[in-house]
């Protein structure tokens, strides 16, 4: 069995309610109207990823399924925000999670999961495209309406997630990239020591 399968079935099963945890910040949903500029762009992500595995990422997001969700990330890469932050959780087999910009970059990354952005969550844009390999969902905490900055990677399929979380884009390059980051050891696929990073986050059309 490859090591990015070894964990597929306990990760299902035990950590759905906790591996995506946007935050803990609690607080009510924040409803809120940021619409891509543009639809008619097809907008996307580049992913410079530094450490365990270089290489760059490249995703194609997803503004017709999630516009508010697309329009969020890609406000908050474009004013730099994902620049440095680390690959705070990783499980084998199933997903790496990354985007807390708040505790997830900088000399101590210990909270890194519990934050998010200054801008307002967003409410769920939840579609039908299941959560195959390569494919980028936004964490989010118990309410449905949580979503913020954080975002994951699936490994592989993950069809228990399917409707359950927003799917916001697809990884078109660089899964080989994916596959060679840093897992976490920690409880809930926590990374302990140095995680990988995203150095450098561009926004492209």
């Amino acid at each position: 069995m490859s090591k990015r399968l070894s964990a597929l079935v306990v990760a299902s099963a035990a950590v759905m309610g906790t591996v995506y945890v946007l935050s803990n910040r609690g607080g009510e949903d924040t409803p809120m109207e940021l619409p891509v500029d543009d639809p008619s762009v097809d907008y996307g992500l580049e992913i410079d990823v530094a450490g365990q595995a270089n290489g760059t990422i490249v995703i194609d997001l997803f503004e017709d399924l999630a516009p508010l969700h697309v329009a969020q990330i890609t406000s908050i890469a474009q004013d730099g925000g994902y620049d440095g932050v680390v690959f705070h959780r990783v499980i084998d087999g199933f997903m790496a999670q990354t985007g807390d910009v708040q505790f997830g970059k900088g000399a101590d990354t210990s909270r890194a999961g519990m934050g998010g952005s200054e801008l307002p969550d967003i409410q769920a844009e939840f579609s039908e495209t299941p959560f195959a390999r390569g494919i980028v969902g936004m964490a989010r905490s118990q309410s449905p309406n949580s979503a913020n900055s954080q975002f994951f990677i699936m490994f592989q399929q993950g069809d228990f997630l399917n409707g359950q979380y927003t799917v916001v884009g697809e990884v078109t390059s660089g899964l080989d990239v994916v596959d060679q980051i840093k897992l976490g050891t920690g409880p809930n696929g926590s990374v302990l020591g140095e995680a990988d990073k995203m150095a450098a986050v561009r926004v492209t059309q």
